[in-house]
């Protein structure tokens, strides 16, 4: 096994190795050494500093925004094929692109099925990610995809809270599958109803109306999601959630993408906190913001043990 990381992801790769070493003894793991030229054009070149011919080779990048870090991952991935190694694992926490899933208007790409098939075009012999926009998204890939779900760490999370009146909220329709998986985990052990907003957009990132479908009134809400980007959704539903009578808004979010002065929002919303994993880096987010990040990198390093190891996955799965 060898691990690297590319520049997005250094941070995360270097917990997940961490995670890794005691699970592996008496196997050593390290965090390998990968180099980036930088050319004066903005071209850049990754280079393996160490041997990687025969290895399984685990590639940590989160493809955020910008583009650079999606080719910078490509390149590692031909990089590692052309050293001759045996296996290339691309590990993805954040899949970008991930929203555009589908034709859902006239002469616009799927971006998700672009970025899989770039991914196997590099030499991708698997890839792993977290909390895809869209579980189907795995069938855009011919090669094996481990699809993790952030309810690992969310649902203790949930538990810790200790809320009086608990239910599980979706932000938009599409997220009702998500809040019952939720909702019938945290049933074993009390009641949890399932409040579904349902949202109509003006445009893309911008939301026009918001109405919250379910009992309400009373309830301490948590409001479960893969992802926040610009935070429009989230602020608007826990208003209308808190005029119709709920003591209590939080939400739990796969990925803070937290694009566009969304912690700003989030800090001055009716919302009492958020919870994000780092599968996104955020190191400007300080104690005092409402935003809290929740570590996934022991579940990665459990997953990319089990997977070198050709050990069964599904323990790994909540549901």
């Amino acid at each position: 096994m060898m691990v690297f990381s590319c520049r997005a992801s250094k941070d995360f790769a270097t917990k997940v190795v961490e995670q890794l070493k005691p699970i592996m003894e008496p196997e050593e793991v390290h965090l390998g050494d990968l180099e980036v030229a930088q050319f004066s054009d903005g071209e850049f070149q990754p280079s393996y500093m160490e041997s990687v011919r025969g290895a399984t080779v685990f590639i940590i990048q989160s493809t955020v925004p910008p583009a650079d870090n999606l080719m910078e991952l490509l390149l590692c991935i031909d990089a590692a094929k052309r050293a001759s190694a045996d296996k290339v694992i691309a590990v993805i926490p954040y899949f970008g692109w991930a929203r555009q899933d589908r034709k859902d208007r006239p002469r616009v790409s799927i971006g998700a099925k672009l970025v899989a098939n770039l991914l196997k075009a590099a030499g991708a012999d698997r890839v792993m990610s977290c909390d895809l926009h869209a579980d189907q998204i795995q069938g855009f890939f011919d090669i094996p995809v481990d699809h993790i779900y952030a309810s690992k760490v969310f649902l203790p999370t949930i538990e810790s809270l200790h809320l009086k009146n608990l239910a599980i909220a979706a932000p938009d329709m599409g997220g009702a599958k998500r809040a019952n998986a939720y909702a019938r985990d945290l049933s074993k052990r009390r009641e949890c109803p399932v409040i579904v907003c349902h949202k109509t957009r003006a445009r893309a990132n911008v939301v026009a109306e918001i109405k919250a479908i379910g009992d309400v009134e009373g309830k301490d809400i948590v409001i479960v999601d893969d992802m926040i980007d610009t935070a429009g959704t989230l602020c608007k539903a826990a208003d209308v959630l808190k005029k119709m009578g709920a003591v209590s808004v939080r939400a739990c979010a796969s990925h803070g993408v937290l694009s566009g002065g969304a912690e700003k929002r989030i800090n001055d919303s009716a919302l009492d906190e958020v919870f994000v994993t780092d599968t996104v880096p955020h190191p400007e987010i300080g104690p005092d913001s409402k935003v809290k990040i929740i570590s996934m990198t022991s579940v990665f390093a459990h997953m990319i043990s089990r997977v070198y190891m050709y050990e069964p996955i599904s323990s790994q799965f909540v549901f």
